[in-house]
């Protein structure tokens, strides 16, 4: 449904996008993540035909946004991260107003609007002034204008920025709704909202595609090594040393603890094909267990640290961006100078 193709987006000498290629299939739902500056932001307005890339090319639904610009962009509903509303004007009277700027035909724009206004949930204020809403209200209002002409897909950057909690639980399960109706891409910086919304996510890092995936994909491919927790009562305080004794264990880390137990993390080595570093097989687990068994400790707690999607993003993107050139210069997403985000 949506084809980016080496897209690359330059400001002078500073590359803002920089060989950005990926897809989108019908009624998928795919995450863009990445850190402040990285890009995010200039991806998505290249993909939705609000700046032209400096190099390479976006197809919606197969039309080139290039060659045929109104019939790409016909196929999008887009939510930017600054949402530019008419205050004065009432929700219906709005989102009648940006029906007839889509062209739509006079006589199909009041059941359009009348469906919008009920998938976005604003019944209770349809009639209401724009400037009297509360934030929350006027995202969905902002939403509703975005899917008004039945676009196949639907972009949204930050679509939850600055809304207080209940908000961002009403307009995620708005969302998720919509997904499940459309193609979507969904670009944002909270993690939680990328494993809760998206089928798959894409890592920017800089400009450039740094990982992709399913967030379980993400987490096999970085894991590299598997973190365990073990806790054990017992033994003459050599526990440390049996541990780091087991096969393909790397590093031991004593925990402090007050209680009777003895904590510990280990750092397995994870070879990818089953079997532990040294070759040793199957589940790290099994070997502590077994050394459990034959020291007579009491083995208190025995689990594996999971790899999230939050400890995937901070090793792919985590840099010291103080000593980068302009990393205080207030630059928005695409870290170009002037570019907001």
């Amino acid at each position: 449904m949506i084809e980016a193709h080496d897209l690359s987006r330059t400001y002078g000498g500073f590359t803002a996008v920089d060989g950005v290629s990926f897809s989108v299939e019908e009624g998928e739902i795919v995450g863009i993540l990445g850190p402040n500056g990285a890009g995010k932001t200039t991806t998505i307005r290249m993909i939705t035909g609000f700046l032209p890339p400096t190099g390479g090319r976006v197809t919606v639904a197969g039309k080139d946004l290039v060659e045929e610009p109104r019939q790409a962009r016909r196929e999008i509903g887009y939510l930017p991260e600054n949402v530019a509303l008419y205050p004065e004007m009432r929700v219906r009277e709005y989102l009648a107003y940006r029906g007839r700027l889509q062209g739509m035909p006079r006589a199909e724009v009041g059941a359009a609007v009348a469906e919008a206004v009920d998938s976005a949930l604003l019944s209770e204020v349809a009639g209401q002034i724009i400037g009297t809403l509360s934030k929350g209200y006027r995202q969905r209002v902002a939403l509703a204008a975005a899917i008004l002409h039945h676009p196949r897909v639907l972009v949204l950057d930050e679509p939850t920025v600055g809304l207080d909690p209940g908000q961002i639980i009403a307009i995620r399960e708005l969302i998720r709704d919509l997904g499940g109706r459309r193609t979507l891409l969904l670009s944002t910086h909270i993690l939680p909202e990328v494993e809760l919304l998206c089928d798959r996510v894409l890592i920017i890092d800089r400009g450039r595609i740094v990982a992709q995936g399913t967030p379980a994909e993400l987490a096999r491919a970085s894991r590299g090594r598997r973190r365990l927790r073990v806790a054990v009562k017992g033994g003459d305080g050599g526990a440390a040393a049996v541990l780091a004794a087991l096969p393909g264990v790397v590093a031991v880390e004593e925990v402090a603890d007050a209680g009777e137990a003895r904590r510990f993390h280990l750092e397995v080595e994870d070879t990818g094909d089953g079997k532990m570093g040294d070759g040793a097989p199957t589940d790290p687990r099994e070997a502590v267990f077994r050394a459990a068994v034959d020291a007579g400790w009491a083995l208190v707690e025995l689990a594996e640290e999971a790899t999230s999607l939050e400890d995937v993003f901070v090793r792919l993107t985590t840099r010291d961006t103080a000593a980068e050139p302009g990393a205080d210069d207030g630059a928005g997403d695409s870290g170009a100078p002037g570019e907001p985000s």
